[in-house]
């Protein structure tokens, strides 16, 4: 066969984007396959075996539509472009997602989405529950919280709470993180599909998980109400109120759903009940909303009969794997115990190393620090030793100086006692001078008014004896030359004579006076020398005997 042949008979292709909720994956698909042939490829690719769940999404002429399985790819209506995008997508949500998903990759796709749908505000969920859903994942994404390694920030690129919520409290992203990481804080040891099925259980119980709406109308007029297809049947809403059904149908109590164009028709299983009708927009919504309905409706049925071999094999295989895992986590969080026990163990050794190094260095230093002091006492001691020296030597001449005081004391209280003696002395002198000097005064009083008597005395009889003259002999003041005057003048000369002695008398004893009166001064002043001297040394002495004190 020519190598031209070979290339003719190569089967036509085209490519399409296969687009996971955190992946994107690209297949080369034959011209004739149908949309299981892709579907199963995808599937396989994926390593899914719980493939009821899922289908292929894609959007034309602004409406999302699933591949249908039965029909060719190409055959169907969707979006002419190269290559062609289709989203893998969970199409039926189960009722208990701990019984139901048994794969972990189903787990996971589940949880992908499921948190988009919650971040994208399509699933309704309170503020209170997104911090915990958050915080699930923060664990399945980042494992056990290490304050060391989480740091504050850590999870500024993460998106973890709908935008709604963040628009409803004014709090700071690090408010947030802080909220958050205290409940991340407690998930320790849950490792991450264990962290995902806790935020898938958490997300079930809300109100609008896994339904699918619709609006329609309960005449052709008018779109007023809302219908949801979900994995328990089939409910009625008002059209501001996604959160509690007016109306439910329960795929238990339904026997038949039909539409036609426009129309969808509920039959409930009680005969005598009342038919619902609806109406759509479009004749593609009421072919999307029975499709819904037949998948969930299936998978309700399958739910309550007995598992199929392919099922129970499944569930064997999940248990297993769960027990392997367990054991496997069990494992791994003992040797991460013993490594954290080891690291601990380690990190105390290298501690005790490091005091032990310190203390050595400390005992090393000390031990410098003895012998710097051994050799500084060592220098003390020899000056100690001639301090001491020293000291005797100052003692023994302190002895000396000690006997030679006593000595000087004796000395100097002989000499106090001969001092005191010439003060007695001195002050009985004093005493005696005073008195004479008293007596001396009282005696020169004495004199004095006697010399003052006697002159006065003195001018009396001078006075008289001129009375007595001129009485007498008037005429010798004319006659000087008269005879018998020369006798009287002899008389008077006599008394002249004797006045004159009496002057002269009366000089010497003033001369006498005087004399004595300097003689007593002299004394005085000689006696007032000797008194400062005495003064000066028992003042001489008292200082000897005050430094012969401080010194003993």
């Amino acid at each position: 066969m020519s190598i031209r042949g070979l290339k003719k008979k190569q089967p036509k292709t085209f490519k399409v984007r296969i687009i996971t909720v955190d992946a994107e994956m690209e297949f080369s698909c034959e011209m004739k396959w149908k949309g299981k042939d892709l579907f199963d490829l995808v599937c396989r690719a994926l390593g899914l075996r719980e493939t009821w769940f899922f289908g292929l999404q894609y959007t034309i002429k602004g409406m999302c539509t699933w591949l249908k399985m039965d029909k060719k790819v190409l055959d169907q209506e969707i979006p002419k472009e190269d290559p062609i995008s289709f989203h893998f997508l969970a199409k039926f949500y189960p009722e208990k997602v701990e019984e139901e998903l048994l794969q972990e990759i189903t787990q996971h796709l589940f949880f992908l989405q499921v948190k988009k749908q919650i971040l994208d505000e399509e699933i309704y969920c309170s503020p209170e529950a997104t911090v915990l859903l958050a915080s699930y994942a923060v664990q399945a994404k980042y494992g056990d919280y290490d304050p060391n390694f989480h740091e504050p920030g850590f999870l500024a690129h993460d998106e973890l709470l709908p935008k709604r919520v963040l628009r409803q409290y004014q709090l700071t992203a690090e408010m947030w993180e802080e909220k958050i990481t205290a409940w991340y804080a407690e998930h320790r040891g849950i490792a991450r599909d264990e962290a995902e099925m806790n935020y898938l259980k958490i997300a079930q119980d809300l109100e609008m998980y896994g339904v699918n709406y619709f609006p329609i109308a309960q005449n052709k007029n008018h779109t007023d109400l809302l219908l949801g297809v979900d994995a328990k049947g089939i409910h009625i809403y008002s059209i501001n109120n996604r959160f509690s059904p007016n109306k439910s149908f329960e795929w238990s109590s339904i026997r038949n759903i039909s539409c036609s164009e426009k129309e969808l028709t509920i039959k409930p299983l009680d005969k005598k009940a009342e038919v619902f009708k609806f109406f759509s927009s479009q004749l593609k919504v009421n072919k999307l909303i029975f499709q819904l309905c037949i998948g969930n409706h299936d998978l309700f049925m399958r739910r309550r009969k007995v598992d199929s071999i392919e099922i129970q094999q499944m569930k064997a295989q999940a248990r297993e794997e769960k027990a392997r895992k367990k054991m496997e986590n069990q494992r791994l969080a003992r040797e991460k115990q013993l490594r954290e026990e080891a690291e601990r163990a380690k990190e105390e050794l290298e501690r005790r190393l490091f005091q032990l190094e310190d203390e050595a260095r400390q005992a090393n230093e000390a031990l410098l620090r003895s012998q710097e002091a051994a050799e500084l006492l060592a220098e003390k001691a020899q000056i100690a030793e001639e301090e001491a020296k020293l000291l005797a030597q100052n003692a023994a001449e302190a002895e000396q100086e000690r006997q030679r005081l006593e000595i000087t004391a004796l000395k100097s209280k002989e000499e106090k006692q001969l001092m005191e003696q010439k003060m007695r002395e001195a002050e009985l002198i004093a005493v005696k001078l005073v008195k004479e000097s008293d007596r001396r005064a009282k005696e020169a009083e004495h004199l004095k008014q006697d010399l003052h008597e006697a002159r006065e005395a003195e001018r009396k009889a001078k006075q008289k004896l001129l009375d007595i003259t001129r009485l007498n002999y008037p005429h010798m003041a004319k006659y000087p030359q008269y005879s018998p005057g020369d006798s009287r003048d002899a008389t008077f000369d006599k008394g002249s004579i004797k006045l004159d002695l009496k002057d002269i008398d009366l000089k010497r004893l003033s001369f006498e006076i005087e004399r004595e009166r300097l003689d007593y001064l002299e004394k005085s002043r000689k006696f007032e020398d000797r008194l400062k001297e005495l003064k000066s040394e028992i003042y001489a002495l008292k200082l000897e005997e005050k430094q012969a004190g401080l010194c003993s």
